[in-house]
């Protein structure tokens, strides 16, 4: 390629580029995929690599090629970046409104605009280069972070000329370089993952990285920007701050296309309401909502107080982290078992509600974030979640805090709390643990263990609250009276419970042992052992050593097996089940048939069969059903949206079936 070609083709492959970058980050609507878009940066590096003086400053390739910085410049503003008054209700707001109409009369519409819980910058343009980035400062100097911003994929490096205008002479574009949620959460993990500092919330996280000394690692951090003003421009003129933010969005520049403008302080009101409500609905932080006078001459002729500007005001929500006094770290044992530490509070008011319990997640997040009974803690509430501690403020600690460890019993039931290797949760191991109670029996009760129709969570709860009911077995000595007790029941209903109850005993071991939750036997596997184990008398006296020899069962179904049969709770309401008449014993049938000494394997679902359909009509003949490929599988059968083992049967190279070749092989 001869330099004239190369100079063609880099300047043709730079407005390829700029094209796509623009529909990616300020349309959001690509017309070409990730990979396709990589491909023609890395055409023009290898011609910017052959040919280093056609590198333009404004080239794609140069958002990463400045070496580490020791310290950031300060630039100075050429209009000030003020900040912004708050007020926190309508009243406020409509004080700030009545204030607006006494200087200006009726307005001309509002701007309002969702508050980008970020960091402020300031994007200097001449004749359509981007030539400096500033932090916010003190509102006129900031801090020169040129070459952090452009790293940052929705900074353009120079701006769009619309058809039939010229870009200005200067500009000095005004953001807010944000971190998408996303994106921090996938942050703090790899952080935490390598012992590194974790950011408290995102805004942190996008000040942070906009700081960094390298380049690299801002590009690592993945930043976003919107653009929600202009500060000095040279070469353009706007009527109004909408027609400055269609301006900036045709030049190039994103904007948030949730702005918008309205007519009175009733609808500015009602837009506040609403994303207050729904702030969760959009994939980054928003603080409140900036409301401002639309009208350019309006604004000026309000003018602006040495801070602030009086044209503007920004409508704040209530808060989503306070600090409080961390009183107690307490263990809750939840559904299945999980043990979770929680952490009680003085009471403070955060996300619009009164918080004085918060979650801590498992034992690894207490020790990973070091918070100790007594600190004071950043507590968090977004949206419905949960409330949680963010972490300690270390500077207020006086040495009397007290650092946790998971107890190994559980504080309801005294039985043992274990955690298995590898994983972070623990869990309680007691089968009659009272805040398990509900659960444990309607799982019991459902439709894939003892199918107790009837007894459903309701039913359930008033018997407990009636103190009828305390573990699975007292289900088999319900009287008639305790049942007709509850409200709603008559005759006809109390029969048909009764019926079903007596009914169940009937089930088989499969269904008994699914039903007794023992945690990683699901309902695939609870069949296999007791297709090999026959009764629940020698499973009970079965090492782990002996159940993990079972086809298709693995050392941690073993081991939970095993830890399950040494409670003694879970013995006792075993007793019961076997005095009350359940103690299904499971006969080996000696079955011929074309599919003997077969090995199957199901994953996806089957247009005509059920999975437990297919397991019959296999087993029918002869073949065995099992939850786990192995050398040993003679066939996977795959139906729709296969899992993991049909992966895993094509690295083994087994036989693989469609539901054709299943049918065929059933004959």
């Amino acid at each position: 390629m001869t330099k004239t070609e190369a100079r063609k083709t880099a300047a043709r492959l730079r407005e390829e580029i700029d094209h796509h970058s623009y529909r990616y980050h300020v349309l959001d609507d690509p017309e070409v995929a990730d990979a396709e878009y990589d491909a023609l940066v890395g055409e023009l590096m290898e011609i910017e690599a052959e040919f280093p003086d056609l590198i333009a400053p404004d080239s794609p390739t140069q958002r990463v090629g400045a070496p580490p910085s020791d310290i950031f410049a300060p630039v100075p503003h050429r209009v000030p970046m003020m900040s912004l008054d708050n007020c926190f209700s309508l009243e406020e707001l409509q004080a700030w409104g009545r204030r607006v109409e006494r200087e200006i009369g009726s307005s001309q519409g509002f701007m309002v605009e969702l508050k980008m819980d970020g960091t402020a910058v300031n994007l200097i343009y001449e004749d359509g280069v981007f030539v400096k980035g500033a932090t916010r400062g003190d509102g006129r100097t900031g801090e020169d972070i040129t070459s952090n911003l452009k790293t940052v994929g929705a900074v353009p490096l120079r701006l769009r000329a619309s058809k039939g205008k010229k870009v200005p002479a200067v500009l000095e574009a005004r953001g807010e370089v944000y971190m998408r949620t996303d994106d921090f959460d996938a942050l703090n993990e790899r952080l935490g993952e390598g012992d590194g500092k974790t950011f408290a919330n995102p805004r942190n996280a996008a000040a942070g990285s906009l700081r960094q000394k390298d380049p690299q690692v801002t590009k690592a951090r993945k930043l976003s920007l919107v653009c929600h003003g202009v500060g000095f421009v040279e070469g353009m003129r706007f009527r109004s701050h909408s027609d400055a933010l269609a301006a900036l969005r045709d030049l190039g520049l994103r904007t948030n296309p949730e702005n918008k403008v309205v007519s009175t302080l009733d609808d500015v009101f009602e837009f506040c309401q609403y994303w207050q409500e729904h702030r969760h609905d959009v994939p980054y932080e928003i603080d409140g909502v900036v409301v401002k006078v639309d009208s350019i001459p309006q604004q000026e002729e309000l003018g602006h107080t040495s801070k602030a500007p009086r044209w503007a005001i920004a409508y704040k929500f209530p808060p989503e982290e306070r600090t409080t006094v961390m009183k107690e770290i307490r263990v809750h044992v939840g559904r299945t078992g999980q043990a979770t530490p929680y952490a009680v509070l003085e009471p403070v008011f955060v996300g619009g509600v009164t918080v004085s319990t918060a979650t801590l997640h498992n034992e690894d997040e207490v020790a990973r974030k070091d918070v100790r009974e007594g600190d004071t803690v950043i507590v968090r509430r977004a949206g419905d979640v949960i409330p949680e501690v963010v972490g300690p403020v270390t500077s207020k600690r006086t040495g009397k805090e007290k650092k946790f460890k998971m107890p190994k019993r559980c504080p309801d039931c005294g039985s043992e709390i274990r955690r298995e290797e590898g994983e972070s949760a623990s869990y309680c191991t007691g089968i009659d643990c009272p805040s398990q109670q509900i659960e444990r029996i309607f799982h019991f009760a459902g439709r894939g263990a003892m199918d107790i129709e009837g007894l459903g969570y309701q039913t359930i709860n008033a018997l407990i609250q009636s103190g009828y009911l305390h573990d699975i077995s007292d289900i088999y000595y319900l009287t008639r009276k305790q049942i007709g007790d509850l409200e709603g029941f008559k005759e006809k209903s109390i029969n048909n419970l009764m019926t079903s109850i007596e009914s169940s005993k009937k089930r088989p071991l499969g269904a008994l042992l699914v039903g007794l939750g023992i945690r990683h036997v699901g309902g695939t596997t609870a069949y296999e052992i007791a297709a090999e184990v026959g009764s629940l008398d020698v499973l009970r006296k079965m090492s782990a050593d002996e159940i993990v020899a079972i086809e298709g069962i693995g050392p941690v179904i073993a081991t939970s097996i095993e830890s399950f049969f040494n409670q003694k709770g879970n013995l006792k309401v075993i007793a019961r089940l076997k005095k009350a008449g359940v103690d299904p014993v499971e006969e080996k049938r000696t079955i011929e048939g074309p599919l003997l000494g077969k090995t199957f394997v199901l994953t996806g679902s089957l247009e005509n069969f059920s999975r437990d359909e297919a397991t019959d009509a296999i087993e029918s003949r002869g073949g065995k059903v099992t939850s786990s490929v192995s050398k040993k599988t003679d066939y996977v059968i795959v139906g729709e949206n296969p899992g993991s083992k049909f992966g895993k049967a094509q690295l083994l190279g087994v036989e693989i079936l469609d539901e054709a070749g299943l049918r065929k092989l059933l004959g």
